[in-house]
């Protein structure tokens, strides 16, 4: 049964063509885009029928639809036209070449396939319209992806659109389990979700979740993958990421393999995996493709440099300001010479530095291609070197900025980096706040809050907290695939067996 509208005004196609019309074009303000093309069509042995067909200009095709009506007369069947089939059945089965044709009887579902680019057939005489796949896709093709870029291994990404990155993971699993339940999020923008995971491997519990946390999504509009993430996501504001996203189709499907639930969202390249774990996000789809003894050494890195990015200033500062017995009494020396000049004190001294690198990276972002990585190279280059000139900073801080610089660009993971950003500021505080009593304090704290973190019921520090010993052969190293025999028990709770 069909509902009402906000004035009152059924919902339901009536039987009047020029109704249908003149409401299509009332509701729509008229709008340019929305193409109305009104013809006459009729049966073998009967009078034409006046028709029209409704299209969005840009996102449909409709030139197929109108030959095949204008010269359905060629048809074979026409002569089981006649009190065997309604207009509406004929025409789909005799006369529209394509192989999608909906049925619609409503305003509501009308609008949900025009706008999303198919064409709509009004027949005179008839309460139900056609609904064909008339969609032109006009998007980006498929191409490298810009971000998680590797030295070996596939090359493709995901693209805006949704059934393309669909059919990309088609590609890699060809399972009959895999399973895609859409959804459509946002008041107006209805865009079209998809909730993508291998049945029988999933974790029921994590599906259940993701679904509730979904079903609670009640906003106008969603653009991009992100206005999900912060919809869901287990704790609003922290830094650590509870949900992680790729634009690769393998590392999707690896995710999926390990028993992790996928959310692909129309118009974005970004796929979305949950759980999302804190040792997930120093791995790197190049760890599988290379050989294990030189991809645990490369993950080894990835975890250090995540360590450097986030304590090498706070320990130059809690040290130099402190703590000054811990240094070789040469490089005491140096850095006690090179201060000599400086009027500022550690913590201002690093926080000038980090704040104008910091300015210096967005810039470069913001700049165009062909200037960007100039203007970053000259800003770091003169920058640096006129500051050490003038005395505002220490060359040991130049360094100790530039070492925190490149070790923040070593994760793979572009959110965790972001994370260890925002961190490092706190730890430059408290450093220069209670030296290394303080530092040694706050990282247990950290440790604590990340222990504590969940990723929709699993703990976001498994397998090292709580400790799981056969999930240790892909965390901190990765053994030889052929010793992997089993999926990470806290994710894939039901299929744990991976090969035998």
């Amino acid at each position: 049964m069909s509902g009402t509208t906000v004035n009152g005004e059924s919902d339901a196609i009536v039987a009047r063509l020029e109704d249908n019309v003149n409401r299509l074009k009332r509701e729509s303000g008229g709008s340019s885009d929305i193409k109305i093309r009104e013809l006459q069509i009729g049966l073998p042995g009967k009078k034409q029928v006046h028709a029209a067909i409704v299209s969005m200009e840009g996102l449909s095709d409709t030139h197929d639809l109108v030959r095949s009506l204008l010269e359905y007369g060629k048809t074979a069947a026409r002569e089981t036209a006649d009190g065997e089939f309604s207009l509406p059945d004929y025409l789909m089965q005799f006369v529209i070449a394509d192989s999608n044709v909906w049925k619609v009887s409503d305003f509501v579902e009308l609008y949900d396939h025009l706008f999303a680019g198919n064409g709509i057939l009004l027949l005179e005489g008839e309460t139900v319209a056609l609904c064909v796949s008339t969609q032109k896709i006009n998007a980006r093709q498929v191409e490298e992806p810009n971000v998680q870029s590797v030295v070996r291994g596939p090359r493709e990404g995901f693209t805006e659109v949704l059934s393309w990155n669909m059919s990309m993971l088609r590609r890699k699993i060809r399972d009959r389990r895999l399973w895609a339940e859409p959804r459509k999020i946002g008041r107006v923008t209805q865009t079209n979700v998809l909730i993508v995971y291998l049945d029988g491997i999933v974790s029921m519990e994590v599906l259940e979740e993701l679904r509730r946390r979904l079903d609670k999504i009640d906003i106008d509009g969603i653009l991009e993958s992100n206005y999900i993430e912060e919809s869901i996501q287990d704790s609003q504001f922290s830094i650590f990421p509870t949900v992680s996203n790729s634009e690769r189709p393998d590392v999707i499907a690896a995710q999926l393999l390990e028993g992790r639930v996928a959310i692909l969202v129309d118009g974005t390249p970004f796929a979305l995996v949950v759980p999302a774990l804190f040792a997930q996000m120093f791995q790197s789809p190049e760890d599988y493709y290379q050989r294990s003894m030189f991809s645990s050494l490369i993950r080894m890195i990835r975890m250090l440099s995540f360590i450097l990015a986030v304590f090498t200033p706070s320990l130059y500062i809690a040290v130099t300001t402190y703590h000054q017995e811990l240094l070789p009494t040469i490089l005491l020396y140096n850095l006690a010479s090179q201060r000599e000049g400086v009027p500022f004190p550690a913590f201002v001294e690093a926080l000038i530095m980090e704040v104008t690198f910091e300015i210096l990276r967005e810039a470069s972002v913001r700049m165009p291609r062909t200037i960007g990585q100039s203007i970053s190279i000259v800003g770091t280059l003169v920058i640096g070197q006129a500051s050490v000139e003038a005395g505002l900073v220490t060359a040991a801080m130049v360094i100790v900025v530039s070492i925190t610089a490149i070790a923040n660009f070593v994760m793979p993971a572009f959110n965790i980096g972001i994370a260890a950003r925002m961190i490092r500021f706190v730890f430059m505080m408290i450093a220069a706040s209670f030296g290394l009593f303080g530092l040694f304090l706050g990282m247990i704290v950290l440790v604590l809050r990340l222990c504590a973190l969940r990723s929709f019921g699993v703990p976001y520090m498994s397998p090292l907290a709580p400790f799981i010993q056969s999930d240790q052969k892909d965390t901190l190293w990765r053994m030889p695939i052929p010793f992997m025999k089993k999926r990470p028990e806290n994710v894939a709770k039901r299929n744990v067996i991976r090969q035998k």
